[in-house]
């Protein structure tokens, strides 16, 4: 753009993030619409979706003089139309090379703030895929920039013609940084505003005026020699949140009548007409007047205001009496209550932090009602606990987020990988609009990544593979998600040679991680492929071979307080489980207590509680042993001896009985059980990161710190016995 004032500089300078964030919304949506138009090649609406997208991105360009954008994305647009048309056929040769230009979009995109962030590099790549999208359409390569350069600069080379603009604003403009006048401004520069009008009736009262609501409505007529579409580009950056119509010269009396229905209500005919601009305030004012004269001279026969309208403006038969219906037709108010509002994740993470502490306090404050024992002051901080506990959950519901999302970008990993390594591939995504607290989903994005990798590359055949195997040529992947049991399960399932368990545990004796000879349980020798090192490709390639994830897979889902379990059938396909808690910050817990020190175990991996047990159980030096559960052996740990706590035992304790999904139950003995607690995590110091079977800790009410276990490694430690010359101890007690 040239000639901008101070206000255009400041308008651009504070919108620019806005649009950013915006447009990489828009080519994120792209990437998507084509992978599916793919799957779906005959589907109109994508591709009409997919040229809004692409029209979408360059008119926001456009405002903000980001000639690069516009003058690339314009060849992508040109492409897409040729194929609305039927011109051009989607193929796979098609779709790569629209994949790869989204790319280059998105990269300057991001530029955009920082020209020198698009290197030569860049500019060579998109050179040369200019010069394929001109293969595609059939044309001189050196005609697409002029075009480009034709479509980009306001004011195309025709006849000046006047357009009938309107506009109204959504409520939301100025919250998300957008400035009406400005963009009105904008539109002036395409043309001339030769009549202009506020819908004023839009406007609330003063007293009820929200002034962070935008409640701008206009109706113009504006001449100008640019294309409709050239006039939309202009409103594109607000085009989600604005009501446009525009009504091209010479247009039949019945788009005026249209506009007029589609208007909200107005109380007076005249002002419906001056809003479409079929009538000037002047023309209506010399109506009403002639109209009052007439009133005066002969009450009885009075002339219509639409009749001397019709006579004297020369308004359409059609726009008076689509005027007259709007007036006497009682329209019912429908409110969206359902809005969106876009929160910094900062402030919302401020919340989390603050609503922790008050869950503390309310400990803290419920302890000290109970010593008092006035029942009144306990019954209402009971009540204020109910309160904070609705808070918490409420809370907590505004950081999840569907993870179909995370899932939807690996159509494109899977596409590409695929490729590369010329195998048939279909991806199902099931169970996307699953809920995830947003701070997992980011985490986990890493991991699943590099597990459906590994699953493209080692799970799934060639296609001459599979047919040699007598499976269909095309592999099949899925990504599921779905709650269970207070967690959330991930599942990458494909139907692959699956692992060949021989071949892994050769590859472990070789490496020295089982002695050689000795056959582990088929569930152990699965495990083997999460250590450090661990490969059986037999050679190394730019996805896998070197040793070098797994492992790191295993870590960064475990920091989630999550666990992975992998089942395969030689043969027949792999699948990979993924447990995940719902939420990292607040959780349900239950206190029990192992002399003056306190632990807490999560509520939903508790099965059950045996209770007033005698201490005889016999358990080795580091707090491990087994007793009889109803007729089955179940392994227990005992803490006092594991954590070498200095604590006299009591005479008789309990014995908690948890399970992490995916895993055989176990018991852990304690002195005392303290009951469920609203438990706030907090990371462990550095002088405990290296303690086993423990994920965090938590302050109680009085002040203390109670660890939290983490009991997937726990059940690690407690099935690890050091001999087995104990002799299981049948349960004796309550069972609750």
């Amino acid at each position: 753009m040239t000639d901008m004032t101070d206000t255009d500089l400041s308008f651009i300078a504070e919108a620019l993030p806005a649009f950013i964030s915006e447009a990489q919304e828009q080519t994120e949506a792209l990437e998507q619409l084509l992978l599916q138009l793919e799957e779906n090649p005959g589907d109109r609406e994508l591709l009409d979706a997919l040229f809004r997208c692409a029209h979408t991105v360059k008119g926001s360009a456009g405002i903000f003089g980001l000639g690069k954008v516009v003058e690339f994305t314009h060849h992508v647009e040109t492409l897409l139309d040729r194929m609305r048309e039927g011109r051009v056929e989607l193929s796979a040769a098609v779709s790569t090379l629209l994949l790869q230009c989204n790319d280059q979009i998105r990269h300057l995109i991001g530029a955009a703030s920082d020209d020198a962030l698009d290197s030569t590099e860049h500019g060579q790549t998109r050179a040369e895929l200019v010069r394929q999208l001109h293969t595609l359409l059939g044309e001189p390569a050196a005609t697409l920039p002029a075009q480009a350069a034709a479509a980009a600069v306001p004011g195309a080379p025709t006849a000046s013609r006047r357009w009938h603009v309107s506009v109204r604003f959504g409520g939301e403009t100025f919250r998300n940084g957008m400035d009406p006048l400005a963009i009105l401004a904008y539109l002036g520069k395409l043309g001339t505003v030769v009549a202009i009008g506020c819908d004023r009736g839009a406007i609330p009262a003063l007293e009820a005026i929200d002034p962070e609501t935008c409640h701008i409505a206009v109706e113009l007529g504006f001449e100008t020699s640019a294309t409709r579409e050239q006039i939309e580009a202009a409103f594109s950056f607000v085009r989600e949140d604005c009501e446009l119509r525009l009504i091209e010269p010479a247009a039949a009396p019945d788009r005026f009548a249209q506009l007029i229905e589609e208007m909200p209500d107005r109380p007076r005919l005249g002002d419906i007409l001056v809003m479409i601009g079929a009538v000037t305030r002047e023309q209506l004012q010399h109506a009403l007047t002639h109209q009052a004269q007439a009133r005066e001279a002969t009450p009885a026969d009075v002339p219509l205001l639409g009749e001397l309208l019709r006579k004297q403006a020369g308004v359409s038969n059609e726009a008076v009496a689509a005027a007259l219906n709007k007036q006497t037709k009682q329209r019912e108010t429908v409110t969206d209550d359902n809005r969106y509002i876009r929160v910094h994740a900062d402030r919302l993470d401020a919340v989390i932090n603050l609503l922790g502490e008050l869950v503390i306090a309310g400990a803290g404050a419920a302890m000290l009602a109970r010593q008092t024992r006035q029942g009144d002051l306990i019954e209402a901080n009971g009540h204020m606990g109910r309160l904070i506990e609705e808070i918490r959950n409420g809370t907590l519901q505004l950081r999840m987020v569907p993870i179909g999302e995370t899932f939807s970008r690996f159509r494109r990993v899977v596409r590409d990988t695929a490729s590369q390594l010329g195998k048939e591939v279909v991806l199902e995504i099931v169970g996307g609009e699953t809920e995830l607290d947003k701070s997992m989903v980011e985490r986990i994005a890493d991991p699943l990544m590099h597990l459906v990798r590994n699953g493209l590359d080692h799970g799934l055949e060639t296609p001459a593979e599979r047919v040699a195997a007598g499976k269909p040529a095309g592999g099949r992947l899925v990504l599921s998600a779905r709650h269970e049991s207070g967690s959330v399960l991930i599942r990458i399932e494909d139907d692959g040679r699956g692992i060949d368990r021989a071949r892994v545990l050769q590859r472990a004796w070789d490496r020295g991680l089982v002695d050689k000879g000795v056959t582990p349980a088929d569930a152990d020798i699965l495990k083997l492929i999460f250590e450090p090192g661990f490969s059986t490709a037999e050679q190394v390639t730019n996805l896998s071979g070197r040793g070098v994830g797994m492992d790191v897979v295993r870590r960064n889902i475990e920091a989630l307080r999550g666990s992975v379990l992998v089942s395969s059938v030689h043969g027949t396909g792999t699948q990979i489980d993924i447990r995940l808690p719902l939420t990292l910050a607040i959780i349900d817990g239950f206190l029990v207590s192992v002399g003056s020190s306190r632990f807490i175990f999560p509520l939903d991996a508790v099965v059950e509680v045996i209770e007033d047990r005698p201490t005889a159980t016999a358990l080795d030096r580091r707090g491990r042993g087994v007793v009889e559960l109803r007729g089955e052996v179940l392994p227990v740990v005992g803490l006092r001896a594991l954590y070498g706590l200095e604590s006299l035992p009591p005479e008789r304790v309990s014995i908690v009985v948890v399970r992490a999904a995916g895993t055989a139950p176990y018991g852990v003995i304690v002195d005392a059980l303290l009951g469920q607690h609203q438990t706030v995590i907090k990371p462990l110091g550095r002088i405990f990161k290296t303690l086993r079977g423990m994920s965090g800790s938590s302050i109680l009410g009085n002040g203390e710190v109670a660890l939290i276990f983490d009991v997937v490694s726990l059940g690690q430690l407690a099935s690890r016995q050091a001999s087995t010359r104990f002799a299981p101890t049948s349960l004796q007690g309550q069972t609750t």
